[in-house]
């Protein structure tokens, strides 16, 4: 059997709900095999983030040649890339090995509120990795730091910004709603020809610790199995509204608690 691989480079999150530790289970939830290249290690919980380590840059340098050396990675998904020495590493790494399918997903603060990026890596992110990936992931408070610009008020600055966005250099913008109000929770697709809306029902729970990572990581995981950019979405959007609607079954954590990534199991 061959299965596919998904890579991916991020954060550890030592209780479990977000980073690596719900990329490597959205991707096994969703049937593709994963790697990762960690870039900090972070002590947090579901209330917030206590410290964070971050890896040297010669490191995860040393566990992207290992991975893409040898594994036929085909998606990669980044999160929590830290500072702008590791971007630079990532960014060295991807040029050397030419992996397909990368979604970034541009990690700035926790659910809990706390920094994940430093404020100078913002404009590295921004020149270096952006113009690389297929996809990009942004939240409206993300989308809108990116762009040095006021956090989206309704669905025209939203359309404003994906197309700022996508002018940075990606293939296509996803603009995520779950910061938002209203019954829905509604996401945006720029790829350059038009936009997408994918809408699902908001689930009233505070258990929404690494939803962004998630979703993010279904797109990977759909793309590496050979969908459709559009179908990818479509498939992770459905994939993350179930774990949320069922992250109440679980009780884990003070604080915000994590989705249920293996709901399907129960």
């Amino acid at each position: 059997m061959t299965i596919p691989i998904a890579l991916t480079i991020a954060g550890s999150d030592s209780s479990g709900g977000a980073g690596i530790q719900a990329d490597l289970k959205t991707f096994a939830a969703c049937s593709v095999y994963g790697a990762s290249v960690i870039t900090a290690l972070t002590a947090q919980n579901t209330c917030g983030v206590a410290d964070v380590h971050v890896v040297p840059a010669e490191f995860v340098t040393a566990q992207l040649d290992a991975v893409l050396s040898d594994l036929d990675v085909r998606a990669v998904k980044t999160g929590m890339v830290a500072r702008s020495d590791i971007i630079d590493a990532i960014v060295a790494a991807l040029s050397r090995w030419s992996p397909p399918n990368l979604v970034v997903d541009p990690v700035m603060i926790a659910t809990s509120g706390d920094a994940l990026l430093t404020p100078e890596a913002i404009a590295t992110l921004r020149e270096t990795l952006l113009p690389r990936a297929r996809l990009i992931t942004p939240n409206l408070p993300e989308a809108a730091r990116l762009l040095g610009d006021a956090i989206a008020a309704g669905e025209s600055d939203i359309e404003r910004q994906g197309r700022a966005l996508l002018a940075l250099g990606c293939e296509a913008v996803l603009i995520k709603g779950g910061h938002d109000t209203g019954a829905e929770s509604t996401d945006y697709l720029f790829d350059g020809r038009g936009i997408e809306r994918f809408s699902a029902p908001r689930v009233a729970t505070s258990n929404t610790h690494g939803t962004g990572c998630t979703l993010a990581s279904a797109i990977a995981a759909y793309l590496a199995r050979g969908e459709a950019l559009s179908a990818a979405v479509r498939r992770a959007k459905d994939y993350v509204t179930a774990a949320i609607a069922a992250a109440d079954r679980l009780a884990v954590g003070r604080g915000n608690g994590p989705v249920h990534h293996f709901y399907a199991l129960d």
